[in-house]
């Protein structure tokens, strides 16, 4: 592991020696952690439902006496979505590491919570974009909060499965709004122009759930310790042994971190970090994030208009086809994210990238040869991105756990931030237009470009990835302020 001895510690605040990482470490799975995976993981539940909703009612929204969107127009909206999830990451990733994961995590689902619920009295194509970009906002900065907590409580030895599964759980999600859609945009149910106004509503009610579930979330000790509020982790830690049954011992043999914590960490060693102490795994992070990026949000979010313009599939029938995709997308982590913890980081990432990329062309191309119907189409999409949600999951999980303590949200924002704003704000845009054309050529031209980014990734991954299976986050990275 690279130490960056190069960067100064500030020699003004005292030095502290605690097992508190080691402690969390060696914990076994508790309540605690269930909690932790419930409340904060339904994060990406609420992406799922967000983005399968979008996408389920475009054709109530290009049907919409008010609205009349184009496919470019939906494409747009698409990419406003992503456009604010981005930004929302940067400035919500930098505040994270500032002012404390908690206060952050209830900021950003409060932001989510008016933002969904303003779209759903959108009346023309500037209000929907202007409100599914606060709505991406809200997600962008609940992914940097939620991605550093999350590393930062789970027991190492299970780290990989359990942040492969919640990153999974979007397509619980997709699968909630698919269900929704069906029941909202069908016209003997409820008028359509209506039904995919109360739509948008689902996410401000799963937000309410969220905010009640996150009152038992404690500060990350890991956090706590870096900015010099001991007293304060040591009492969480303590807490949380005696609910799953652990009591600490001053005698128990725990690794010793020795920290000399301050409240800011400047930019500039950010920078540093990023681009000279640990280049390579900035190379790795941004490969995963752009390729797994355009790959999904290029099909998933224009798949509705896929279904529409080319198999007539009827606007309120779309969420039935979301629904096998989603069992796909949720299985895929679930089944072979504990091999990411025992075979290893490394081989596991290359291995899902090129899966994915080698079924995207073949699918890609039964499509171009017009040889399946819409529901074949669906079960190979569900087989590729079976593959595809385990490969998307692991680049979070690789730019959440190789950088330090000090820098994590700001370092999963930053990659998530570039990743997006290249693959999946130019996805969904592009796929827009070639989808326009009419012409199954060129959407099978995007899907090429699609798969050749996961092969590049594949490659990258085996070369250089991290092997951090079942490692301490201290010993993966080394954090700013420790002391020798």
């Amino acid at each position: 592991m690279t130490s960056p001895a190069t960067l100064p510690i500030p020699p003004d605040m005292p030095t502290v020696a605690t097992r508190i990482p080691a402690r969390l470490d060696r914990l076994p799975w508790s309540p605690f952690h269930t909690l932790v995976v419930v409340a904060l993981g339904v994060t990406w539940i609420l992406d799922g439902l967000e983005v399968t909703l979008a996408g389920s009612v475009s054709g109530a929204l290009k049907e919409s006496p008010a609205l009349r969107f184009t496919n470019t127009e939906i494409g747009m909206a698409g990419a406003a979505y992503i456009a604010g999830a981005v930004l929302g990451a940067l400035f919500f990733g930098w505040l994270t590491d500032r002012l404390g994961r908690k206060k952050l995590f209830t900021i950003t689902v409060l932001v989510y919570l008016a933002a969904t619920a303003a779209t759903a009295f959108s009346w023309n194509f500037w209000s929907f974009i202007i409100f599914r970009f606060f709505t991406g906002m809200g997600i962008g900065g609940e992914y940097t909060a939620i991605n550093s907590t999350i590393q930062e409580l789970v027991p190492a030895r299970v780290r990989g499965w359990v942040d492969l599964v919640i990153n999974g759980s979007f397509w619980i999600g997709a699968a909630l709004g698919a269900i929704g859609a069906i029941v909202l945009l069908d016209p003997a149910v409820i008028d359509p122009e209506i039904g995919w106004r109360l739509a948008f509503f689902i996410g401000s009610a799963l937000g309410l759930i969220i905010l009640f579930l996150r009152r038992w979330i404690p500060e990350s000790p890991r956090w706590l310790i870096g900015h010099g509020r001991v007293d304060e982790a040591e009492a969480i830690v303590a807490s949380i042994e005696a609910r799953a049954g652990v009591m600490h011992r001053p005698d128990e043999d725990l690794a010793v971190t020795h920290l000399r914590p301050r409240r800011v960490t400047p930019l500039r060693e950010v920078f540093a970090v990023l681009f000279v102490v640990h280049r390579q795994r900035s190379l790795v992070g941004l490969a995963l994030m752009v390729s797994q990026a355009f790959f999904y949000n290029a099909i998933f979010f224009t798949y509705a208009l896929i279904l529409t313009d080319f198999y007539q599939v009827p606007a309120q029938e779309i969420g039935w086809f979301i629904l096998p995709f989603a069992a796909g997308n949720f299985l895929g982590p679930l089944i072979l994210g504990r091999l990411f913890d025992t075979v290893g980081r490394r081989i596991m990432i290359a291995t899902t990238y090129a899966v994915s990329g080698v079924l995207l062309t073949g699918t890609g191309y039964l499509f171009w040869r017009d040889l399946l119907t819409a529901q074949q189409l669906t079960l190979c999409w569900s087989v590729v991105f079976f593959f595809a949600s385990a490969a998307a999951s692991s680049a979070y999980l690789t730019v959440s756990e190789t950088f330090p303590v000090e820098m994590r949200a700001l370092a999963i924002a930053a990659f998530y931030a570039v990743g997006t704003g290249a693959g999946g704000v130019a996805g969904p845009w592009l796929f827009g237009i070639l989808i326009d054309t009419g012409s199954r050529a060129s959407v099978f031209g995007g899907y090429l470009f699609g798969a050749a980014l996961m092969l590049a990734a594949a490659f990258i991954a085996a070369r250089y990835a991290i092997r951090a299976e079942r490692q301490p986050l201290e010993r993966i990275a080394r954090p700013l302020n420790a002391v020798d």
